[in-house]
């Protein structure tokens, strides 16, 4: 009965390390993580056509225009705008309460409340696909956020996708970011140069934010290692930041949904 109670024990050890092992990584390494770094190289091996590398290709409409009433989500009497979600059971208990956490860290600050989908029409369906990718404001129906549990599951990049499906776009693609960066396009992979054009943008009558989460960072889509964008005219400028939204990320979300 001893022997029994033994080989249980390690056996139970043995999963429990296992468990850490499978889960601990994007959790050590929150405080490390690149946004731009993780969400590009994830999004190498997916399937689908990406705009600006994480933002799926509209069917229906021209996305640099997602800035009137039918791309928003719609606001309750209450003054909260409700957005319906799903999440895909392929997460684990943890990662799913990461994303939730996620999703409530922008209750306290705007009028945005992301709740369980209950029978609703519009709704998100945060799904473990290949790569980390968003649709670009509400689209109607069923819309899947990727949040690959490979890679993705981090607070900044889950909330980075979340915006996206807010409507708004890259922070480096706004219509007068040839003032704040310039854009090297010598060192940009040749293929991926659409990537950084200038999009038609409700800038919100907000200054540019270098500090937003939805900057990319230096070297994105760099074809030698070098920086692709470069802060001016102060070229030590951080950009790209890696943990939680800017307080103008928090403005415009207010500012465009009237919170």
């Amino acid at each position: 009965m001893s022997r029994f109670a033994s080989l249980l024990m390690l056996l139970l050890l043995g999963l429990s390390q296992a468990y850490q092992q499978e889960e601990a990584p994007e959790q050590d390494e929150e405080e490390q993580v690149d946004i731009t770094d993780k969400i590009l190289t994830t999004n190498k091996d997916t399937d689908e056509i990406l705009l600006e590398g994480d933002m799926l290709v509209p069917r229906t409409r021209n996305a640099m225009k997602c800035w009137s009433q039918r791309c928003q989500w719609k606001k309750a009497a209450n003054g909260h705008v409700t957005i319906p979600y799903t999440v895909n059971p392929e997460f684990s208990a943890r990662q799913k309460q990461k994303i939730e956490t996620a999703m409530r860290s922008f209750h306290g600050r705007t009028c945005i409340r992301f709740v369980p989908r209950n029978g609703h029409h519009d709704f998100i369906s945060v799904e473990n696909r290949r790569g980390c990718f968003s649709s670009l404001g509400r689209q109607g129906g069923k819309q899947v956020v990727s949040i690959s549990r490979p890679g993705c599951v981090y607070h900044g990049i889950i909330q980075h996708e979340l915006i996206h499906a807010l409507g708004f776009q890259h922070e480096q693609t706004r219509s007068d970011r040839d003032n704040y960066v310039t854009i090297n396009w010598e060192n940009i992979e040749p293929e991926m140069g659409h990537n950084f054009n200038l999009q038609d943008t409700n800038n919100l009558d907000t200054p540019y934010d270098y500090s937003s989460v939805m900057h990319y960072g230096r070297t994105a889509f760099s074809t030698n290692g070098r920086d692709t964008i470069t802060p001016i005219p102060d070229a030590g400028v951080q950009i790209g930041q890696r943990s939680d939204m800017s307080e103008w990320d928090i403005k415009r979300i207010n500012l465009l949904y009237e919170c």
